[in-house]
């Protein structure tokens, strides 16, 4: 087994011309976390999972950023407020009090 930061060196720089054009090699890489059962859980999944807890909140009682890694620590997903702050931004979702309605 290999440490993700090994793997990281190796890719950096590196890039892959295909039949659909050229990509940098850790293109073709998915960043993931463990779930406290041990199972492999991908970025992509959680921001998922994170787009849909926030597209099914109470629209006038948005959730905050430590209320959503709660909620994701409690499906079994380890998560930190940050963590979460951080996809949510990748995904163009507004922080909870931008995403209030009257």
């Amino acid at each position: 087994e290999m440490d993700i930061s090994t793997v990281s060196r190796v890719c950096k720089g590196k890039y892959v011309e295909t039949d659909y054009g050229v990509f940098e090699l850790k293109y073709f890489f998915n960043e993931g976390m463990e779930t406290d059962e041990g199972d492999a859980l991908s970025t992509l999944r959680i921001k998922d999972r994170l787009k849909e807890i926030i597209e099914s909140e109470n629209p006038r009682k948005p959730y905050s950023d430590d209320k959503l890694g709660k909620m994701l620590n409690d499906e079994g997903i380890p998560i930190a407020r940050r963590t979460v702050a951080k996809y949510r931004e990748q995904l163009d979702i507004p922080v909870a009090r931008l995403r209030r309605s009257i």
